[in-house]
């Protein structure tokens, strides 16, 4: 499928403007999943293959669905790896969510990876995302432009480092790991934890003073949770995930059909 460029600076755009944008995590490697979850609205989907059985070699069309349904695709990658940020990229990604940023050095590694020379030092293939050879010059256009590149903050040592990293050219906003942020600290998912509650708004201070998008992943598909985020200033949210809304409302309805079923 065809790259519908029209579409693909949109998340820039709101990005660079720290506008509100609402996406989710796709988890399960299907295009059914995808196409229902268009229909919801949102404006972006993430690939997680970080935390799911999803291959490289599902990537591609998995990323051709997101856009063929008049989303934005991004890629959640396993690691700060150059090479497996090229491949994501080359299959037509529009953007990465880096992991594990902990230093301004992380942050300047995922630009470089992300962008050609000699802005960086990804090596140059020809497939998808340069359309197979007839499209490089637009797509170095557009790789200048309109790719995004997402910070991922899970880990004290990223919040410590935070200012720097969102003043690193290319790094286009930051999106927040709550568990392993927990984690780092010694407590994971202990998230009311007073020194945890502290990192976070330490997270959410600096974004806020420094006008950069804040992100994070509200996990629950309960969308007040989603409203409270909004509320304290984040701007880049993934709402929930594909199996949370599935799983949550089989068992919602079920849960409401026993009550009206029991003896």
């Amino acid at each position: 499928m065809a790259i519908n460029r029209n579409l693909r600076g949109d998340l820039k755009r709101k990005l660079s403007n720290n506008n509100l944008t609402l996406g989710s995590w796709l988890t399960i490697n299907h295009q059914s999943v995808i196409e229902i979850m268009a229909t919801a609205g949102f404006e972006w989907l993430c690939i997680d293959i970080e935390h799911s059985a999803i291959s490289i070699s599902d990537v591609l069309n998995l990323i051709g669905h997101i856009q063929g349904n008049g989303m934005q695709a991004l890629v959640r990658v396993e690691e700060n790896n150059p090479v497996i940020i090229k491949r994501v990229m080359d299959a037509g990604a529009d953007g990465v969510i880096i992991p594990m940023v902990n230093s301004v050095q992380d942050a300047k590694k995922a630009v470089s990876s992300v962008k050609y020379p000699s802005i960086g030092s990804r090596g140059v293939g020809l497939s998808r995302a340069q359309n197979y050879g007839t499209g490089f010059s637009e797509y170095k256009e557009w790789l200048q432009n309109d790719a995004v590149i997402i910070a991922q903050i899970e880990h004290i040592n990223g919040v410590n480092e935070l200012s720097g990293i969102l003043d690193v050219p290319g790094i286009d906003g930051i999106i927040v790991g709550p568990y392993d942020l927990s984690a780092s600290m010694g407590y994971p998912g202990e998230f009311d934890r007073t020194d945890v509650v502290e990192a976070l708004k330490r997270i959410n201070q600096i974004c806020i003073e420094k006008d950069r998008p804040l992100g994070f992943h509200v996990i629950s598909s309960d969308h007040q949770k989603t409203l409270e985020k909004i509320n304290a200033g984040y701007t880049f949210l993934a709402v929930s995930l594909d199996f949370f809304f599935l799983g949550d409302s089989a068992r919602k309805e079920m849960e409401e059909l026993r009550k009206a079923t029991k003896s």
